[in-house]
């Protein structure tokens, strides 16, 4: 359901003195740690915001999943309570970088295909071991692995405008993240099916109804409720925040893990293949930009 508007800001400019240093600091500390990323550590938490410069609308190449997994690790064992997941832009994340795919499996097919998939295997896995909640905000449409894991996240916020949309098919790919498992018991067989094999696109209120979000707010005030809801799990305990968390995914990381490593292998048969390679090939050189 949509929240109603408040007037809440959450902006280092209405910050004191003091704490716009401290926020700048942490900003440039952030900048010569991370191309891709943007790190912020608040006061109670720590938010990671995709903003690439080596891809475009947020897509995810070895180094931006590198630095997602780097970040995620640091925040493991520092005193922020959960983590907030966002972006920069318009667009929350477009999942793989297929050029950038394309582009190493060209040389040496084989090795590049290992390379890649055991990438993507460990940045789905620090989702899977991350012990404290992770909280998303989704501010515009997320394709395919950006997608995909979302489930393995612990409450997904969205915008009105974003969407969602798996396309593994068209893309000449097969499903990652582990959805093969999380979508159909979040929305049911059927749905999953729409969403991994027919690239069903589906609206944020869909997604919410379907159990893929959590809750969907207004555009015009969509940064405002997250961070009213943000500050509100800020004052709880982080003792408390990460056994409930505990309690809740107890029993579920092995078969989270087992089912990431069961998609991995079919990727790697598949990018690893001369009919893979060029369909992979064919998507890239024809896609439509559609943003």
């Amino acid at each position: 359901m949509r929240g109603k508007e408040r007037k809440v800001i959450d902006d280092a400019r209405d910050q004191p003195l003091d704490k716009r240093v401290r926020f700048s600091v942490r900003l440039l500390e952030s900048a010569s740690t991370y191309k891709d990323i943007v790190v912020r550590k608040k006061d109670g938490f720590t938010q990671i915001l995709l903003s690439t410069r080596s891809t475009y609308n947020n897509t995810l190449n070895r180094e931006v999943m590198n630095e997602v997994k780097s970040a995620l690790e640091k925040a493991a064992v520092d005193d922020s309570k959960f983590v907030l997941l966002s972006a920069v832009g318009s667009v929350f994340c477009c999942g793989l970088d297929f050029d950038n795919i394309v582009k190493h499996l060209k040389y040496n097919r084989k090795r590049a295909t290992v390379k890649l998939v055991d990438t993507i295997k460990n940045f789905v896995n620090s989702f899977i071991e991350f012990k404290k909640p992770i909280i998303v905000s989704v501010n515009g449409p997320a394709i395919g692995l950006g997608a995909s894991i979302l489930p393995l996240c612990d409450v997904v916020w969205a915008n009105e405008k974003a969407w969602f949309q798996t396309p593994y098919t068209r893309f000449g790919q097969s499903p990652d993240g582990c959805s093969t498992i999380t979508f159909p018991k979040i929305m049911g067989r059927a749905a999953a099916n729409e969403m991994l094999i027919n690239g069903w696109k589906m609206n944020a209120q869909e997604a919410c109804d379907k159990g893929l979000v959590s809750q969907v707010f207004w555009s015009e005030t969509f940064t405002q409720e997250v961070m009213v809801r943000i500050q509100e799990i800020t004052s709880c305990n982080s003792f408390v925040l990460e056994n409930s968390k505990a309690l809740v995914r107890y029993n579920m990381n092995v078969e989270l893990k087992q089912a990431n490593v069961r998609e991995c292998e079919v990727l790697k048969k598949i990018w690893a293949s001369a009919q893979g390679m060029e369909y992979m090939l064919k998507y890239v050189q024809n896609k439509i930009d559609s943003f």
